[in-house]
């Protein structure tokens, strides 16, 4: 403990306990955020599974929010932290735990520290230490995962630092006209008394977690809210952090006036939870050529799944973005602002174990056990879903075999009969869990783990939990902790996509139903009660206090990962130019509500990720004739575009984007990029561009300058003109007859 702390820290931890003890405080809180933004170049997202969907560019930067909560006696602490990445991948969070306890000893290791991704489909991919999620990113991206990590680390920090006596207060509410289930025809064959249960066949609740200092005042925000970041779709070529990360950015730009995101000291999370079959384009499948709707077990239009793509509730994704972002937002300040909060009181605790999902005997009844499988992949994976369609002749329901794919299947790995067996009625597309070649393609043991914060349960779980599986588990979950002395009013919430990732979670009846869900459900159809049973065992341990088991040992394959991705050779600057030059520059004026576009001679991204910077700034011109920043890289309201201009050259451009709002401060402005250029000795260097000035006008002040003065002004300048010419005339003329 003092090597982990040192002594300064021993007596921070000590005034702590000594002013949490002399006010009506129950725990102990710190919140951090930090930047994760990976390279905005060349590197295929993680998400759709598309390899053209390579990053170009940035609309909102990725952040890591933390949070560190003990009790008020400082004994024991968890570590929650939600991501603006696609999920957790179990190699990331074994470097991650490596770095805390390089720093804080086994203050912070894998027990007690909690890591869920939002599943944004917009952010740099690569960083899994499983085969199959690397693929389409042409294997593992260093670049990527460093700055996952250390943005990760950094915000585990500054919560660290931020620790104060505080509350915590939970609260629960219905939002509407924000998701859809795009797999129905599954979650139909639920059983319809379990169905009549429920007024919706997606979660529709919103739990909202909020942390206070000792007066009362904000620390932060965690809320669970179960919706895909799939707003932003598959031809999406910049960083975003979609609908959740937008909704943070709000609900911080509220509580952290003026500051930058990022930059405040209110942290927000919107963190995801069984999000499996729930899709934030609430306008429903539709076919692209007809505008019909799309053939409903299948997800096809005339038998293709390209055509069949459900929109998002605005004009575009943009505005979809926009429009999911704000219900959510917009729902967690009023869950968060109601004085009726439950006040949370009673012991932090957590229990963790790994397990071998792929060998786990589960009791079904008295009479009844059945195995869950080796991980496999099954043909309707390959169809996509309705938020980003996949390709080829895949369709979505499919339980048949195709002779074709059979043989391109059989080429990478025959299926054991056994396997074929044990994963019925999936037709297995790729057998992932007999597959070890380089490194193993899929996991087998798996993180599971259980927070207890007083009345509220977290259960972390390394999948996508479709409605009805997270519904099961929570009510199973509940159920065991309270017969064994939770307190009534107990709540539960389910953290999803946290510290690994293991696909999706369907119950046994979608599972039959072989959607995008069922077929992507990796360890066959028990998996949902293998899991169950699992966490009733962490649930039964934690609320009787009796230790976890530690579970078999997960392998780290970081030092065995393969990359195929070509680094950036080298950066040059057409003839003539220089990198920074502007190619289009901004115009003289421009109204509030329209868009200013400056292009300039690039550099590639990659060279420099700018972790807690910029590759842009918007800055207005002040009276003592300084520039101040208004606008970065990480905000709504810009865009940083990134293209080749010639590849074998090295040449490049960057477009910057500004979106002036409406209420924008009349004034003059200017942009500037801020990008790095590597030599062909592999040398990089900084360089700057800069717009030329432009003036932000009200619509009426444009509108006076863009159709001239009035005629009794323009009069008034055309004499006075008429009669200054006249005089310079003649005085020229008087000088050209002296000299003749």
């Amino acid at each position: 403990m003092a090597t982990a702390y040192g002594v300064s820290g021993l007596f921070l931890l000590l005034s702590l306990c000594l002013i949490c003890n002399g006010q009506n405080t129950n725990y102990i809180i710190g919140a951090g955020i930090a930047d994760i933004t990976g390279p905005a170049a060349e590197v295929d997202m993680m998400g759709y599974a598309n390899p053209a969907q390579t990053s170009k560019g940035i609309h909102l930067r990725q952040y890591s929010r933390a949070f560190i909560i003990t009790d008020s006696a400082n004994k024991s602490r968890i570590v929650f932290v939600s991501t603006d990445s696609c999920m957790q991948s179990q190699g990331l969070k074994l470097e991650i735990i490596k770095r805390l306890k390089s720093k804080y000893g086994d203050l912070y290791n894998e027990r007690n520290v909690a890591i869920s991704g939002t599943h944004t489909h917009s952010g740099p991919g690569g960083f899994h230490q499983y085969l199959l999620y690397d693929i389409t990113s042409l294997g593992f991206v260093n670049e990527t995962f460093v700055p996952l990590v250390e943005g990760i680390v950094a915000s585990i920090d500054k919560a660290h630092n931020s620790m104060k006596p505080g509350n915590l207060y939970v609260n629960t509410g219905e939002l509407l006209e924000s998701n859809i289930n795009r797999s129905p025809t599954a979650y139909l064959n639920n059983p319809a008394e379990e169905r009549a249960k429920y007024k919706y066949n997606v979660d529709k609740n919103m739990t909202v977690l909020r942390l206070t200092d000792a007066q009362n005042n904000g620390i932060g925000m965690i809320n669970w809210f179960a919706v895909h970041c799939t707003s932003m779709n598959n031809t999406n070529h910049l960083i975003s952090s979609d609908n959740k990360g937008l909704a943070a950015q709000m609900f911080e730009a509220d509580m952290n006036k003026g500051a930058f995101p990022g930059k405040g000291k209110f942290v927000a999370a919107f963190a995801q939870s069984n999000e499996g079959d729930v899709s934030p384009n609430t306008k429903g499948p539709h076919c692209m050529d007809t505008g019909k709707p799309c053939d409903v077990p299948t997800s096809t239009c005339n038998g293709r799944n390209e055509l069949c793509v459900s929109p998002g509730p605005g004009k575009d994704m943009y505005d979809s973005t926009r429009i999911i972002a704000k219900n959510q937002y917009q729902k967690a300040k009023i869950l968060y602002n109601d004085p009726s909060n439950m006040k949370l009181e009673g012991p932090v605790d957590f229990r963790h174990t790994y397990v071998d999902m792929s060998n786990v005997m589960v009791q079904i009844n008295q009479t009844t056990k059945v195995k869950t499988c080796k991980p496999a992949m099954g043909f309707s994976f390959a169809a996509g879903t309705t938020d980003g369609p996949g390709a080829f002749n895949f369709t979505q329901g499919d339980t048949t075999d195709n002779p074709f794919w059979d043989f391109v299947r059989d080429f990478l790995k025959k299926p054991s009969p056994e396997q074929l067996a044990c994963q019925h009625p999936k037709p297995i597309l790729l057998d992932t869990g007999e597959m070890t070649v380089p490194y193993a393609w899929s996991p087998s043991i798996v993180d599971l783990q259980i927070f207890r914060i007083g009345q509220l349960a977290i259960i972390s779980v390394p999948a996508e939990f479709s409605t009805m599986s997270g519904r099961r588990t929570r009510d199973s979950i509940t159920a065991t902790l309270k017969a064994a002395g939770f307190p009534a009013n107990t709540v539960t919430v389910i953290a999803g996509l946290t510290n690994d990732y293991a696909d999706y979670v369907t119950t046994y009846e979608e599972y039959q139903i072989q959607r995008y869900e069922g077929a992507s459900t990796i360890y066959g159809p028990h998996t949902l009660e293998a899991f169950i049973q699992e966490f009733n065992k962490l649930a039964d341990a934690l609320a009787k206090g009796t230790p976890a088991p530690k579970g078999p040992t997960p392998p780290n394959l970081l030092d065995k990962q393969l990359t195929f991705l070509p680094p950036v050779v080298f950066d040059h600057a057409p003839f003539g130019k220089s990198f920074g030059d502007v190619v289009v520059d901004a115009d003289a004026q421009y109204k509030q509500g329209s868009s200013v576009k400056v292009t300039f001679i690039g550099a590639n991204p990659r060279n420099n990720v700018k972790l807690e910077g910029t590759f842009l700034s918007v800055e207005m011109l002040q009276p003592d004739n300084n520039w101040k920043v208004v606008f970065t890289d990480s905000q709504w309201e810009t865009k940083f575009e990134w293209k080749h201009t010639s590849l074998l050259l090295g040449e490049s451009e960057v477009t910057i984007t500004w979106d002036i709002p409406q209420t924008q401060a009349p004034g003059t402005y200017r942009i500037q990029y801020f990008g790095d250029a590597k030599s062909l000795d592999q040398k990089i260097s900084s360089f700057t561009g800069k717009s030329t000035d432009f003036k932000v006008m009200t619509p009426k002040e444009y509108i006076k300058h863009k159709h001239g003065m009035p005629k009794s002004v323009n009069r008034i300048l055309k004499k006075n003109w008429q009669s200054l010419y006249k005089n310079k005339y003649r005085k020229s003329m008087s000088i050209v007859n002296k000299k003749h």
